[in-house]
């Protein structure tokens, strides 16, 4: 959940209450589940106490310690019952050839064209062709059918902020707000992801253009100079890409799709009606053009996405005509466990966790510097914008615990510390701009950096690190690189997992 909170002082505006968890627990820090884990674990050892015996007492408060431990230390985000059973599923895979992965075309076998070849948890979705959109022909429309939503992305056309003002970024942050309340007022759609990934430049698109423009008549050390720069920045060159993928749950398209028709048809129409809408507010955001994904786009951007070096190749050609069948990778190895390995190339990707001290509007900036030839790197983005139902119900259960806490607290004699504190600060801050008619959001960061797989991609997983340091703490997806590669580097929607139970952020 984000709250923005503005600083009286002059500066830029600081959103902070950024790192609250959807699940807070309810005993000593514990979920349901835990405490009733933990207390099911005690209830054989108190037995074998009242029977006085020391011997079974010994023994299986030992058995309850391990156990407990599994179950309540976290490692690196998750107990460590998830990791160990991660590890179980993610060897067994391995071992198996389940997650060793290769096209039908490079294996020779010939499948449908207008079918989708992709790997891991990509097989779940859908790309069916909509009718057309206005003056941008037929539209790609996705269908996850694992979370069963429906949506489609556009490409968009920005100069980004890093050279623009206090005051300017100021504005462009209010308008997201702007557009995320907005979503979160519309019954038809309630997630928008935003991704940035730089495009590297091998320099070909440049070389035709300058043998296209090159003056035969230019002095020699004008000519010694170009070539000189061409030499020491070209090689580093980037360009880059920025995609929003907007979608709804199959639940709220049902009933309006029916009303249109039915199908692929009426939700296609029921998403017109929200896409039809959302140039004007990207417009607000700066974005110069708004470019919604035919299959083709689409096709070309995940294969750009699996192996960046195609991005020159397409764009020679325009990108049109690549059929959804050679979108995927040609192939992809089973996946390590800190790293996802894909057409030649190597990519590791995170977790953004946010700060608890705030941050400002344009910060993630330098996780997409890239600090050498060759090195893409992605920033994706995820809102989901609950209903204004949803979102009062998300505060109350918030302050209710808090409160709650509190209480326990002071009635025995227990101080509250800083980080409580503002917990519980938060927690009425937010309960009341969601009384003032706020929005309340829930999303999630990801970022990534793909090398090509003969460098040390460990090095440049560490460069990223650097650039997060003192800003932004990267939690490395370990077990799952493949499924965090699809969230950081593919405009197809996926990063944000279901929401489950109460909601506190």
């Amino acid at each position: 959940m984000t709250a923005r909170i503005p600083d009286d002082t002059a500066g830029p505006r600081v959103y902070r209450d950024l790192d609250v968890r959807e699940r807070d627990g309810w005993v000593l820090g514990l979920t349901l589940t835990q405490a009733l884990t933990c207390l099911a674990l005690v209830v054989p050892v108190l037995f074998a106490l009242a029977a006085s015996r020391w011997g079974q007492v010994v023994g299986l408060l030992a058995v309850a310690a391990l156990l407990g431990a599994l179950v309540v230390v976290p490692v690196r985000g998750r107990p460590a019952l998830c990791w160990l059973a991660d590890l179980v599923s993610f060897r067994t895979g391995v071992l198996m050839r389940w997650s060793l992965w290769q096209s039908k075309a490079a294996a020779g076998l010939a499948g449908p064209p207008g079918e989708p070849d992709l790997p891991g948890v990509l097989t779940r979705v859908e790309f069916p062709d909509g009718p057309p959109f206005r003056d941008q022909g037929r539209l790609c429309l996705i269908h996850d059918t694992g979370d069963s939503r429906w949506g489609a992305t556009a490409g968009l056309g920005h100069s980004g902020v890093g050279m623009m003002s206090d005051a300017d970024c100021e504005r462009l942050a209010s308008r997201l707000g702007h557009l995320l309340v907005g979503i979160g007022q519309r019954e038809v759609v309630d997630r928008l992801s935003l991704l940035v990934r730089t495009v590297p430049d091998d320099g070909s698109e440049y070389g035709l253009w300058r043998s296209l423009h090159e003056s035969p008549d230019a002095p020699p050390l004008a000519r010694r100079a170009a070539d000189e720069l061409d030499r020491t920045v070209g090689a580093a060159s980037v360009r880059t890409e920025m995609f929003v993928t907007v979608s709804g749950p199959e639940s709220a398209l049902r009933r309006p799709a029916a009303a249109a028709g039915g199908g692929i048809e009426g939700r296609a129409s029921v998403l017109y009606r929200v896409l039809d809408g959302l140039d004007d507010a990207l417009a607000t955001l700066g974005i110069r053009s708004v470019s919604w994904l035919s299959g083709s786009g689409m096709a070309a951007a995940i294969r750009t996405g699996f192996n960046p070096a195609a991005s020159s190749a397409l764009a020679r050609t325009g990108g049109g005509g690549l059929p959804p069948a050679l979108a995927g990778p040609a192939f992809a190895p089973a996946p390590a466990a800190r790293a996802y390995h894909h057409d030649g190339f190597s990519s590791v990707s995170y977790a953004v966790m946010m700060p608890s001290t705030g941050t400002v509007f344009g910060s993630l900036g330098p996780l997409l510097a890239v600090r050498g030839p060759g090195e893409r790197r992605t920033v994706a983005i995820h809102y989901e914008a609950l209903s204004a139902r949803a979102a009062a119900r998300a505060v109350r259960s918030g302050r209710f615990r808090s409160t709650a806490s509190r209480d326990w607290r002071a009635a025995r004699g227990v101080g509250d510390t800083a980080a409580e504190l503002r917990r519980s600060d938060g927690a009425r801050d937010r309960e009341s701009a969601v009384a003032a008619g706020q929005s309340m959001v829930r999303f999630t960061v990801a970022a990534s950096v793909t090398v090509p797989a003969d460098r040390d991609v460990e090095d440049h997983a560490a460069r990223l690190e650097n650039d997060a340091s003192g800003r932004f703490r990267l939690l490395r997806l370990e077990l799952a690189q493949d499924s965090a590669f699809v969230a950081a580097v593919l405009p197809v929607g996926i990063g944000l997992p279901r929401l489950r139970g109460g909601l506190d952020g």
